[in-house]
């Protein structure tokens, strides 16, 4: 697939993501038009004065808000959905606002996007998606399996819908590091659990990945990229050698370890140097083959705790420090 001449419609366009997406995308493809969709028009504003690039249109709207979708959408090749509500205490506290948001604006443009005539839609989910404690993860299922079956509503020929699935970003909105380094002044930091363990990825290759995924995607499928895994201690120690830890307990919503691929989804699971990819389970449309890949071991998951691939404490300093 090439980019060059293409409309994307990149909504969230103005979270940590979108912003990374919006400069890589612009930086390295030669678009025709990139069409940022978000609610905050302070952050557009912000965006518009440090991207100044011709092909950059902004559009103030809702997910939630389809007559809004519906103008946005017209003319565009690509979407990439990365609008969510992500805060795990806020969905909970919030849940028919998180069901709205992350539930019913993806069926709002999954509609849309066919209805337009869009030739790809790529939507970004999270490992809390993957055997879901708390409402958001479960929001963000919903989504997933709204994504990959919408395609049974877009025919043979028409618009093809996947996702991407990858765990915490390193400094994102909601990261532990700014939590850690502002604990880090009072010679104290708190731990939920000294055994926890996540995923973790770079904005950047958070960004990269999603554009390779969109390049091979056919629809229905959900990527998955092999990631580090890291320590929740070993992050400590890193940010914070000379504090002291005082250990809190796990909060609500929240997982010991977190899991990318589950045991049930290893059985239509391909795997790849660098990624998983999970099939459709009723693909009611053509299917691609890849002589490339090997099955997933039947049983076995991709999980934080049993990852292979783990950040040492160097690694983890060097990563925070850029």
């Amino acid at each position: 697939m090439s980019w060059k001449n293409l409309t994307v419609l990149l909504t969230g366009g103005t979270g940590s993501f979108g912003r990374r997406f919006a400069v890589t995308l612009l930086a390295e493809q030669p678009i025709k038009k990139l069409i940022v969709f978000s609610r905050d028009e302070l952050k557009q504003h912000v965006m518009r004065l440090a991207l100044d690039d011709s092909r950059l249109r902004y559009f103030i709207g809702d997910v939630r808000d389809k007559d809004r979708l519906q103008r946005a959408v017209q003319g565009v090749d690509i979407i990439v959905h990365a609008a969510a509500l992500k805060q795990v205490p806020s969905c909970e506290y919030n849940p028919f606002e998180a069901v709205k948001t992350n539930i019913m604006g993806a069926a709002n443009i999954i509609d849309v996007a066919i209805d337009a005539g869009v030739k790809k839609v790529m939507a970004l989910s999270t490992d809390k998606a993957v055997n879901p404690i708390n409402l958001y993860g479960a929001t963000k299922l919903v989504a997933e399996k709204l994504f990959v079956q919408g395609n049974a509503y877009a025919g043979a020929e028409g618009t093809r819908l996947s996702c991407v699935r990858y765990g915490n970003v390193v400094g994102s909105r909601g990261s532990v590091i700014p939590v850690f380094q502002q604990q880090r002044a009072n010679g104290k930091i708190t731990i939920t659990d000294e055994r926890m363990t996540r995923f973790w990825i770079t904005l950047d290759q958070g960004v990269r990945f999603v554009l390779k995924c969109t390049e091979l995607m056919r629809g229905g499928e959900v990527f998955v990229p092999k990631i580090p895994s890291m320590s929740l201690v070993d992050l400590a120690e890193v940010i914070a050698p000379h504090c002291t830890r005082e250990t809190v307990g796990i909060r609500p919503g929240e997982k010991l370890h977190e899991v990318l691929v589950s045991r049930d989804e290893s059985r239509y699971t391909l795997e790849f140097d660098d990624m998983y990819l999970i099939q459709p389970v009723h693909p009611w449309w053509t299917v691609q083959e890849y002589p490339d890949a090997r099955p997933m071991e039947d049983g076995s998951k991709y999980g934080s705790d049993t990852n292979p691939w783990w950040l040492s404490r160097e690694e983890l300093s060097q990563i925070i420090e850029e």
